[in-house]
């Protein structure tokens, strides 16, 4: 008798921890075939990179950029330098809306919705029907995508740069912070 009530909520957690798992910011790692989010970088010169980041809709934009600066601090380090500074920077926000229609709107077709379903008319509006159609709730989905272009350098980080970074100090205080596949 037990069992009978286990397996809804058996499967009612499994469904629960399938959707979360779904709902996660975009790990840090190389955007490739399987997915297009995460970084990627390409030479341009011999001190010289284009680094970027796509986060999915879950990836905050802070996230974004702190894996962008992560990313250019490791391709420096990897490539024997020690500092780099970011020439071009932007960072780009794609806004799409999604309608959700409401789950509990019933049309008029509907044998439940009101006692008039059977005698509405094409084009007739009754107080039982909805002249407007169905409701929707509107959604806003936000996706960031980061880009720089880097120079990097030997030695001491220029002292008056704003944008001058030190390779390894980036690394040591942004590689914690960012989510790692598993």
């Amino acid at each position: 008798m037990r069992l009978r009530f286990l397996k809804p909520a058996l499967l009612a957690a499994t469904a629960a921890l399938a959707l979360s798992a779904c709902a996660t910011a975009t790990p840090y790692g190389p955007a490739g075939v399987d997915s297009r989010y995460g970084y990627s970088d390409q030479r341009v010169d011999a001190d010289r990179y284009r680094v970027s980041f796509a986060g999915n809709s879950v990836t905050s934009r802070e996230q974004v950029e702190m894996a962008l600066l992560l990313r250019a601090a490791e391709v420096t380090a990897e490539s024997g330098y020690d500092w780099f500074s970011t020439v071009n920077r932007a960072t780009d926000r794609d806004v799409r809306f999604q309608g959700i229609p409401d789950p509990f709107y019933r049309d008029r077709y509907s044998p439940f919705w009101g006692p008039a379903w059977r005698y509405q008319r094409r084009g007739l509006w009754s107080p039982w029907g909805d002249p407007f159609g169905r409701e929707f709730d509107v959604r806003e989905i936000d996706r960031f995508e980061a880009s720089a272009e880097i120079i990097m350098g030997r030695g001491a980080k220029p002292a008056g740069d704003p944008n001058a970074f030190d390779a390894r100090e980036v690394i040591q205080n942004l590689g914690p912070r960012v989510t790692r596949p598993m």
